[in-house]
């Protein structure tokens, strides 16, 4: 039996950093997904090991069933239907296992996916054997929820093989879990963010499975239908960035300039809550989609003047805005700054041929561009009957 999961990321389209000081954000998921294929021997296959394969960067992991029970013995008892958390002594247990494969040092940062994928596989599946593929259109460590997808279609896979939801083996397509199972697996994905991250907000991962968009204040968060078609260009810098340096940055700010930045802060919240407003009551007359295109367009480029005010732009990300300002596009960074990703507005009546133009003109300036749907479906699973 084989199940394929996917799961796509997300971007932040307004209110980074200010949401940290109570504004309001809007998150998105977008149409680039992480995909996973999970495949369980047949009795007659005679195969005792755990295997994942990691596409994208050439790196496979393979372990004999009886070293897993010796590390991991919670999974001869595991209960898929009940979320936990993995302690630190058990991370430091689930790393010996990692130390017979040489990890290259440009993808040690891998390690802690390995973890939390051999977590949350012997939480939820215990210690059966099976063979894990995983690919990705996301960039790695590009502000994009690649972890939470990686995260959130493991267990969207794992779950549907489980037996603790309800699944329709016989439909064909693309299928979402039902409320109950969805909220399952926004559990167990979050339990593997925690891993990889230590303090999840929780945000990635939540879009990432429930899809469309998300509005976020002081904790809550709430799920957006979205009423809009929307497209974006995403220009990835390839610029590293601390988001923790940069957040206690603007913390500073605040602290130097409290009543010029709570101003600032405040005027987030309300692009935040406009942008929201805005793609939930929207309709698809052509009078109306140019004139919640031009809203947005200005909400977007308020709010990247208010990220400048914060301190938290980027040469690399001005040079993607002014490309684009060119073409009369509208433009902003997505996440925490710095570098990272930039959002440009891509309008319905967009041709082709300029955004071509837009994408060669970043692109010799060695930036990758990917272009995509926001507000899509979140994690969605198939079955494969012929394995």
């Amino acid at each position: 039996m084989e199940v394929r999961a996917r799961a796509p990321g997300k971007i932040i389209l307004a209110g980074e950093h200010a949401v940290v000081h109570g504004s309001a954000a809007v998150a998105a998921s977008i149409g680039l997904y992480t995909s996973v294929s999970l495949r369980l021997p047949s009795p007659d296959d005679n195969d005792d090991t755990l295997t994942l394969h990691l596409m994208d960067v050439g790196l496979e992991f393979s372990w004999p069933i009886g070293r897993i029970k010796e590390i991991l013995p919670h999974s001869v008892n595991n209960d898929a239907s009940s979320p936990t958390t993995c302690s630190e002594e058990t991370i430091k247990l689930i790393l010996t296992v990692l130390e017979d494969f040489n990890i290259p040092e440009a993808n040690i940062g891998i390690a802690s996916g390995v973890v939390s994928f051999l977590w949350l596989y012997t939480s939820i599946l215990g210690n059966k054997a099976a063979k894990v593929i995983v690919s990705s259109e996301l960039p790695l460590g590009s502000g994009l929820g690649s972890s939470a997808a990686f995260c959130v279609s493991l267990s969207g896979a794992m779950l549907a093989l489980s037996g603790s939801v309800e699944v329709d083996f016989d439909q064909d397509g693309w299928i979402s879990f039902g409320e109950k199972a969805q909220q399952l697996a926004n559990k167990w994905a979050f339990e593997g963010e925690k891993i990889i991250h230590g303090k999840p907000s929780g945000i990635d991962n939540t879009v990432s499975t429930f899809g469309n968009l998300i509005k976020f204040k002081a904790g809550a968060l709430s799920c957006i239908k979205s009423n809009m078609t929307l497209k974006m260009l995403i220009t990835n810098t390839k610029v590293g960035r601390n988001t923790k340096a940069l957040v206690a940055s603007v913390a500073e700010r605040k602290k130097r300039h409290p009543d010029a930045m709570t101003s600032v802060f405040a005027a987030v919240d309300f692009i935040s809550n406009e942008f929201a407003s805005i793609i939930q009551s929207a309709s698809n007359f052509d009078d109306d989609v140019t004139n919640n295109e031009q809203r947005i367009s200005e909400l977007m480029e308020m709010n990247q003047g208010l990220l400048r005010c914060m301190g938290v732009s980027h040469t690399s990300i001005e040079t993607v805005l002014q490309t684009t300002a060119k073409y009369d596009l509208t433009s902003k960074l997505t996440g925490a700054g710095g570098g990272g990703c930039v959002l440009t507005l891509l309008p319905a009546l967009l041709s082709a041929t300029v955004i071509d133009k837009v994408v060669g003109e970043l692109e010799q300036d060695e930036f990758q561009c990917l272009v995509a749907e926001i507000g899509g479906n979140g994690l969605e699973f198939r079955f494969d009957r012929r394995s």
